[in-house]
């Protein structure tokens, strides 16, 4: 709603149009493209002082209603609702999800080896102070290790933040799924984007609600 004169409601549809269009701009701009194969990705946030190393992957639909996914909040329809009309109109999940994962000795090592040995394909300090910085792990062996060591040694992920992000993606996975009758399980509806931070890089900060 931010290109929508003040006090449009937020829910209404030319804002998921808008949300469409812009979408498509920023592809347009070669500001989204592409990559020529699928590979994990690093994002790292720097705020006062201290840093946290996410890993940027897919999180798979099923795992949400399995419960392999965890979740501590309960959520709304009409807020699940709302994000599953902006995923279903963009065809995309245009906002990746907050989790966390139970850290791992192995991973952290592919982290730091690729942080210590590569540039970051972005890296600044935005303006709230507040630093961002990217990297690929574009490297066959390192991405296939991070697939094995999460589903050998990695029971759960957590939702830190995106409750109903991750239910809206879930859902849309399931309506996919009945309106598909060759369903296999592997179709790109079955998965959805996250940034996976160790729990231990965390630091839980108030958000107080009065």
């Amino acid at each position: 709603e931010i290109d929508l004169p003040e006090g449009t409601d937020e829910h209404s549809e030319p804002v998921y149009q808008k949300s469409v269009e812009n979408f498509k701009m920023f592809q347009d701009k070669g500001w989204l493209v592409q990559d020529d194969k699928e590979m994990y990705y690093i994002y790292a946030q720097t705020m006062d002082g201290r840093t946290q190393y996410g890993l940027c992957a897919c999180a798979y639909t099923g795992d949400y209603w399995n419960d392999v996914i965890k979740k501590h909040e309960l959520t709304r329809k009409e807020k699940e609702d709302d994000r599953m009309i902006n995923v279903l109109r963009n065809d995309a999940n245009i906002e990746p999800v907050f989790f966390t994962y139970p850290q791992n000795d192995k991973i952290d090592a592919i982290i730091n080896k690729v942080v210590k040995n590569t540039k970051p394909v972005y890296d600044f300090v935005a303006d709230d102070g507040f630093g961002h910085h990217f990297w690929l792990i574009d490297d066959d062996e390192d991405i296939k290790n991070i697939t094995e060591i999460f589903a050998k040694e990695i029971p759960h992920t957590y939702v830190a933040d995106g409750h109903h992000r991750t239910a809206a993606a879930a859902r849309v996975g399931k309506e996919h799924e009945k309106e598909n009758k060759n369903h296999t399980g592997k179709e790109e509806y079955n998965y959805f984007l996250a940034v996976h931070f160790p729990d231990n890089q965390l630091k839980i900060i108030d958000y107080n609600r009065v």
